[in-house]
């Protein structure tokens, strides 16, 4: 665990869809992140990688629209796919690179108005939130803080 953040950090997403828009970034997807979100949009899960999915290297991401925003971010600024969102979506900003350092955390800080805010996550619960075996159903409910 990262001593810097023994106290736990504050944070709640306020919808403001900042993560979700250009320049163009990259949402990684599990097999699970698949399946998910092809079940959820009604594809075949190669229907839904032909048609969403690009490959950068060896890993696959989620391809952007032509001004950098999420795929899946609606014209009111939504996530078309929130109940399914990616893990790397579910989880921000509680993220290695984000967390590393409090000068990463205040970094995100200037372009997400909810970190810093909201409720308090604990050490154990921002180290769950990193872990990548976190299953997700855990993850849902820890990272939806009322």
């Amino acid at each position: 665990m990262s001593a810097w953040y023994r106290d736990g950090l504050r944070f709640r997403c306020t919808q403001c869809s900042h993560c979700c828009t250009g320049p163009q970034g990259y949402v990684w997807l599990s097999p699970e992140d698949q399946q998910r979100v092809a079940n959820h949009l009604g594809l075949e899960v190669g229907a839904f990688l032909k048609r969403y999915v690009r490959l950068v290297g060896r890993l696959l991401c989620l391809v952007d629209k032509p001004n950098g925003d999420c795929i899946f971010l609606s014209e009111d600024k939504r996530c078309s796919i929130h109940a399914v969102k990616p893990r790397q979506c579910l989880t921000f900003p509680f993220w290695p690179r984000l967390t590393e350092t409090p000068a990463a955390w205040e970094d995100v800080a200037e372009t997400c108005p909810g970190v810093g805010k909201g409720p308090l996550y604990t050490a154990s619960e921002i180290e769950k939130a990193l872990d990548r075996d976190t299953p997700r159903d855990e993850l849902w409910k820890l990272l939806s803080k009322p």
